[in-house]
């Protein structure tokens, strides 16, 4: 089985007098996606923000390649783990190349052109490379940052062990074509021996994409397990709450609203 590189046990998170998280447990292992899926407010980001270190749990634990998360100062997450949020910094005055060599700021260099170009060429984004990121369009921003990410851990191994990346609804602002690229590199960037996690929306492009699946509602776990397992019509109507059912076409599965 492959190596556990982000784990969390009893992970419970607050914030005010509202449960958001509750005994959530979550294996995310290298050379797999693993996607979490569930309603608005259900926890999603909230325990992907969690897996990244950028929240604090109330209670529970959360392994790095089997260190404790809160162990690890900022710098060292840098160089384990790359994050890119729902809310990005639109990087005024900065064109696509430079953002993208933000990626290289941990490791204590500057990013090579060849490096940045390549990581926007695996976005599609080449041509846009000397473009104001603040002048491309929310989607090509969106993808610039991801391109920002993989060149963070361009290596798949950290310092001690796999490398993470962590995605919160990277196809949120991506039309159909580019849904299906974000997903093919998070999927190829896993296949390279990374952990990937992403939050997503669209159970379909869940069941084409994911190794594993993590279905959340009220912040607890509904189901979870490699995705053929778990990503079922019952399951699917306890995340939801709607009914919904299961077809196949060719070797695809798809799932459609019937309520």
């Amino acid at each position: 089985m492959a190596a556990e590189v982000l784990a969390a046990a009893g992970l419970m998170l607050h914030r005010g007098h509202r449960c958001v998280l509750r005994e959530v447990d979550v294996v995310c292992r290298a050379g797999e996606v693993t996607v979490l899926l569930g309603a608005n407010g259900a926890g999603k980001s909230t325990l992907l923000a969690a897996l990244a270190g950028d929240l604090r749990p109330s209670d529970g634990t959360i392994r790095l390649n089997g260190r404790p998360l809160d162990a690890l100062t900022g710098p060292q997450l840098a160089l384990r783990r790359a994050v890119m949020g729902q809310q990005l910094a639109a990087g005024w005055g900065l064109t696509a190349r430079e953002v993208v060599g933000l990626g290289r700021l941990p490791h204590g260099g500057a990013a090579t052109d060849a490096l940045c170009l390549e990581a926007l060429h695996r976005v599609g984004l080449a041509d846009h490379a000397q473009r104001p990121v603040a002048r491309l369009s929310g989607g090509e921003q969106q993808r610039v940052h991801l391109a920002r990410v993989l060149v963070q851990v361009w290596a798949a191994r950290g310092p001690d062990g796999p490398t993470a990346i962590l995605l919160d609804e990277p196809t949120a602002s991506q039309d159909l074509a580019c849904q299906h690229m974000v997903l093919r590199l998070a999927r190829d960037a896993a296949r390279e021996g990374r952990a990937v996690v992403a939050v997503l929306h669209d159970p379909n492009l869940a069941a084409r994409y994911a190794d594993a699946v993590v279905l959340l509602a009220g912040g607890g776990v509904v189901a979870q397990g490699r995705t053929a397992v778990a990503l079922t019509p019952a399951h699917l109507a306890r995340t939801y709450g709607v009914a919904v059912a299961a077809h196949t076409t060719g070797e695809h599965t798809w799932f459609a609203v019937t309520g």
